[in-house]
């Protein structure tokens, strides 16, 4: 059920995507392409990509630049939402969030399972704002990516979503921060 309106328009925003790997090149980062591929679809546009080892400081330090920069209004990272040993990309990054989207991950937990069953209590997907930054940290397959984008995220990113949407929120704080 949509709950897009047809005749309301569309604001295209600037989404930063992160790889968090330490395998992934460019080249091999199916994940962080899926979600390239579909951002640029739906009419936004790619900030920047990097892709990342699994490591704390260095996912702290490209996320608090990105959200830093005024032009950059979504960070979406791909990877290190598990429970393996180097997973870490929760306690990177909920650290630098001024307020959690809790449904974020309960939705996207609720949504997998119809697709993974139990298997997805291992997702510790989330969500938050910080500086005015919307970002959303997924798993690293190319699956819970696609799952991810499509039945959550872009509607949230699409300024036509009713009754709401992160995109007038965003581009508000932005243009209250640039005024002083």
């Amino acid at each position: 059920m949509s709950h897009t309106p047809k005749d309301a328009e569309f604001t295209p925003l600037n989404i930063a995507v992160l790889t968090v790997s330490d395998t992934r090149t460019v080249e091999t980062d199916t994940s962080g392409q899926v979600l390239i591929e579909r951002l640029e679809h739906a009419g936004h546009h790619l900030a920047t990509r990097h892709i990342v080892i699994d490591d704390v400081y260095q996912m702290r330090a490209v996320v608090s630049n990105w959200i830093a920069d005024p032009e950059i209004h979504v960070i979406i990272s791909t990877g290190g939402t598990g429970f393996a040993g180097r997973d870490s990309t929760p306690e990177a990054i909920q650290p630098l969030f001024d307020k959690t989207i809790e449904g974020f991950g309960e939705l996207f937990r609720h949504i997998s399972a119809q697709q993974i069953g139990t298997s997805t209590i291992q997702s510790r997907a989330v969500g938050g704002l910080a500086n005015g930054t919307v970002i959303f940290c997924l798993p690293g397959s190319t699956g819970a990516c696609r799952t991810g984008w499509d039945d959550v995220i872009a509607d949230q990113l699409d300024s036509r979503h009713r009754p709401c949407n992160f995109v007038s929120m965003l581009l508000t704080h932005r243009a209250d921060n640039s005024n002083g």
